[in-house]
């Protein structure tokens, strides 16, 4: 797919000119008009709201002393609609630099002094244009990136869970007997498959939070039940490593959340699963219990702890731990997808993850959610 931007026809800049002075709206109007841009009016900051949400322009121009809504006050609503696009806006205002100074606080993106010279409108407004460009430019591309790894990882789907049933039914002895080393082989091929198809999955998942098409079914939720219900998933695992996996709940704690259960599931199922994958002797232990609180002040926090005596993690992977497609430096380092999603959940659910961990004295991990 190719993520550049098609050259073609030239779009007409949209700007709209917010003043309650006609005769100012008549002489900015003129100027830019004979530049060939496109020019909406607005005598009121009220009326520039409905004009900006019914045809989004490229700019705008927006003077700050207004009656009823000021330019500040305009500034603000725009900047603080989520459903807006990035829009320039620039403030032509006649006060000292204050005013400026609160303006750019406030959102706005430059300024200009009354009376307005031409030359310096002009320049402004194209500078406010390009950038303008530049973002929707910067946002298509980023658009465009998303929806291909999206639809190449959704299509990656398809023939790696056939594969996956097919070496299924290869093992089932569904299509006959194998050879021994045919059977080693098919082992090996599933494992690769199952890794893969489990990379595709994650992957997918992390781009639907970026782009916004993850839908989360809140609900209340014991996360005691889900803890142990991960531990006696990965229980073999620890086994087969001769690793002791225990669970430890706080007493009369308050352990209910409001969230995902398959989602907060996946995050359990990650944390865990890593803490054996990186142990080769030893322990991990999951803890369940509230923050810190007292009678006075009950703990409004659930905290899961997940801690290992494995390899640890050296400070230089720690730093880029949560960052996608940053794996760390052990040997059996995976895609660097399975902790960005974790904390991209967490933090859909209005809470925290951190790890405190060395080399060579294993890891803890910590996730705080709200309490229900």
């Amino acid at each position: 797919m190719n993520l550049s931007i098609p050259a073609s026809t030239a779009k007409t800049d949209h700007i709209l000119i917010v003043d309650d002075s006609p005769d100012n709206l008549f002489l900015v109007q003129t100027i830019l008009e004979e530049e060939g841009y496109e020019i909406s009016l607005a005598e009121d900051g009220l009326i520039a709201l409905e004009k900006v949400k019914e045809s989004l322009p490229d700019l705008v121009l927006l003077d700050v002393m207004m009656p009823e809504m000021d330019g500040f006050e305009v500034t603000k609503h725009i900047r603080e609609d989520p459903l807006l696009p990035f829009i320039p806006i620039l403030l032509i205002t006649a006060h000292d630099q204050p005013s400026v100074a609160k303006g750019l606080d406030t959102g706005a993106d430059d300024f200009i002094r009354k009376p307005v010279a031409v030359d310096e409108l002009l320049a402004r407004v194209r500078s406010l244009l390009r950038l303008k460009h530049s973002v929707d430019e910067r946002n298509e591309i980023a658009r465009q990136r998303e929806d291909f790894v999206s639809r190449l990882t959704h299509d990656l789907r398809t023939p790696l869970v056939a594969a996956d049933r097919m070496l299924s039914l290869f093992q089932q002895g569904a299509l006959g007997e194998m050879p021994s080393a045919m059977q080693e082989a098919v082992v090996t091929m599933a494992r690769s498959n199952s890794n893969l198809l489990a990379m595709v999955n994650t992957l997918l998942e992390v781009y639907r939070y970026e782009a916004g098409r993850k839908n989360l079914c809140f609900s209340k939720l014991n996360l005691k039940e889900i803890v142990e219900e991960v531990t006696q998933e990965l229980a073999p695992l620890a086994t087969d490593k001769g690793l002791n996996l225990k669970s430890k709940f706080e007493e009369n704690a308050s352990l209910e959340v409001m969230g995902d259960r398959l989602e907060l599931h996946r995050v359990c199922t990650n944390l865990i699963g890593n803490a054996i994958k990186f142990t080769d002797s030893g322990s991990v232990t999951v803890n369940l219990k509230n923050a810190h609180s007292t009678s006075k002040s009950p703990s409004k926090w659930v905290v899961i702890e997940v801690k290992d005596t494995g390899s640890g993690i050296s400070p230089e992977d720690k730093a880029m731990l949560f960052e996608r497609f940053r794996p760390g430096s052990h040997r059996r380092s995976g895609s660097g997808l399975g902790l960005n999603l974790s904390k991209t959940i967490v933090e859909a659910h209005y809470g925290t993850i951190e790890v405190d961990s060395e080399l060579g004295k294993g890891s803890l991990f910590s996730v705080r959610l709200p309490t229900k």
